[in-house]
């Protein structure tokens, strides 16, 4: 429980550091023209927004939840690893300072864009090295904290807990925790090229010594997309918790939704090339990638029914935990219907590198993850301090 909350307040100081650079982007970009910063700096903020809220923000707070809630969902005294449990807490707090402390070097941060695409990536200031380095630590974090579920909730729930009995959250961190294990190496892997190629003499992504940039981009994505759904199968945990809770029924299709996650996970694997659409892929390539990514939908579409199912001619009474949950739905299902749109190529072609793009990914990151994640604290947070939040100060913060 103590490395939970160490957790929880790690991500929230994270959070205030990569909202202030979202509202410097926004600020920038208030009216047309430059009124704040010049433009490397804005890539800059964008880049380290991106960057820190992704491994500083989002992902170290489900874990911070996990820490919190699996033990006592599943009836364990404790996570199966401590100490390994307490060093992926530890490596991150020397990662987050190296990776904020990159805009006082020299150069500045690294401003590649989040994802770090090579050529660009070849040509940034000493401090992406940091920032790899500092993504690297980050990643033995979240593998180390992986193994660290699946053993706790594999090897230690209490008897008669069969694996079909466990919370929906239990089954969404299992299945996020073997995504995390199988993705993670690959983003070291992709870094670790770019490093050698920017310090070392290889081509890895240098068409001149016989390289690919564009490879740069399928290795990313083979990690970038399970990422994201590492980063919202969590929040559905959360939701499926919530929304029962408040609808005084249990959850509808229980079996489903734990099928449907797995579905997810799974197909996570086979999208990847959806963000290359323009990158020049064979016809026949793009036509697999807009099948698979519409594929995916569909366990996701079980999911929402479920939770609508839930609601339906249940006693609801709408606390602040309820009214996340609810706008969870409501707006993460917006998230995917854009996903949906911009998973047909042709139509991606034209909105590839727009803000219609950007809009989409929000949609799912901070009305996915981050509903879900203020859903969760204002839910369980009583039962971690002992002190009941103000429901009307709840309801503001919400609406």
């Amino acid at each position: 429980k103590d490395i939970g909350t160490l957790y929880l307040l790690f991500s929230f100081t994270m959070l205030m550091i990569g909202g202030v650079l979202a509202m410097l982007i926004r600020a920038e970009l208030f009216q047309p023209g430059l009124q704040i910063v010049n433009p490397e700096m804005f890539n800059q903020f964008t880049t380290m927004h991106g960057l820190i809220m992704v491994f500083g923000a989002i992902m170290p707070a489900f874990v911070g939840f996990a820490n919190w809630m699996i033990p006592l969902q599943i009836g364990a005294s404790d996570m199966a690893f401590a100490r390994m449990n307490n060093l992926s807490f530890w490596l991150l707090v020397p990662a987050g300072i190296m990776l904020s402390s990159t805009f006082f070097m020299a150069g500045g941060a690294p401003a590649g864009g989040w994802t770090l695409y090579a050529p660009l990536s070849a040509q940034m200031p000493k401090s992406l090295d940091f920032a790899i380095f500092s993504l690297h630590i980050m990643g033995a974090s979240s593998i180390m904290g992986a193994i660290n579920i699946i053993v706790t909730i594999l090897n230690m729930r209490a008897p008669g807990m069969t694996l079909m009995k466990m919370p929906m959250f239990c089954w969404t961190w299992l299945i996020t925790a073997f995504l995390l294990i199988a993705v993670m190496p690959v983003l070291a892997g992709a870094i670790t090229m770019t490093l050698t190629d920017r310090h070392f003499g290889t081509s890895f992504f240098n068409p001149a010594g016989g390289g690919d940039p564009v490879m740069y981009q399928h290795i990313f994505w083979f990690f970038g997309h399970p990422e994201v759904y590492i980063m919202i199968l969590p929040a559905f945990g959360i939701v499926s918790a919530i929304i029962p809770a408040f609808a005084r029924k249990r959850l509808f299709g229980y079996t489903s939704m734990v099928y449907a996650t797995a579905s997810i996970a799974i197909l996570s694997f086979i999208v990847w090339a959806h963000h290359m659409y323009t990158t020049g892929m064979p016809v026949t390539g793009q036509l697999f990638f807009m099948y698979a990514t519409m594929l995916i939908a569909v366990p996701t579409g079980v999911k929402v029914f479920n939770w609508i199912a839930t609601m339906w001619r249940g006693s609801m009474t709408f606390e602040t935990p309820m009214l996340w949950a609810v706008g969870f739905i409501f707006v993460f299902t917006m998230g995917g219907f854009t996903g949906l749109i911009l998973a047909m190529a042709p139509i991606d072609q034209q909105l590839h590198d727009t803000y219609y793009v950007v809009a989409h990914f929000h949609y799912t990151m901070v009305a996915g993850s981050l509903f879900g994640l203020f859903a969760g604290t204002y839910y369980w947070g009583p039962k971690w301090t002992g002190v009941m939040y103000n429901e009307t100060r709840g309801k503001i913060h919400f609406w």
